[in-house]
């Protein structure tokens, strides 16, 4: 599993984002131990982000609830790692960088325009969880 330390933010800080339904204002803190977008809605052990605007942009359409999609720019406070639901089942390497935490983020900014997936893609992704949740495939970051 690949560890990423981030030092404390500073101007040069790597910038990633974060896909949800949340409406968060700059400056906020994006927080472990909230109920999660996805799934059960049990409370997060992890938050998560990524490097890519891609991976983003499905956290945000696959996220539960009713509020508006949004993509935000965060900066990690602490160490992150991969997501092992992402990197260790799918896309081994990592190579759509995303990433998890047990340290908050904080929200730089929002990203106002972007293209979401077609309603198609969307639908797919849709029943494609829903057909592990139905053969009983669980999350690693439930663990």
């Amino acid at each position: 599993m690949t560890k990423l330390n981030s030092p404390k933010a500073t101007p040069f800080s790597q910038t990633f984002f974060h896909g949800t339904k949340a409406d968060l204002k700059i400056g906020s803190l994006v927080e472990a131990g909230r109920n999660s977008n996805f799934g059960q809605r049990k409370q997060a052990r992890y938050i998560f982000l990524t490097a890519t605007l891609d991976a983003a942009i499905w956290g945000a359409e696959l996220a539960l609830g009713e509020g508006r999609e949004r993509i935000y720019l965060v900066e990690a406070t602490g160490p992150i790692e991969d997501d092992p639901d992402l990197t260790d089942r799918k896309f081994p390497g990592n190579p759509i960088m995303s990433y998890r935490s047990v340290h908050p983020f904080k929200v730089v900014g929002e990203v106002a325009n972007w293209q979401g997936h077609s309603v198609e893609q969307v639908r797919a992704m849709k029943e494609g969880v829903a057909r592990l949740k139905e053969q009983g495939i669980e999350s690693l970051n439930d663990r």
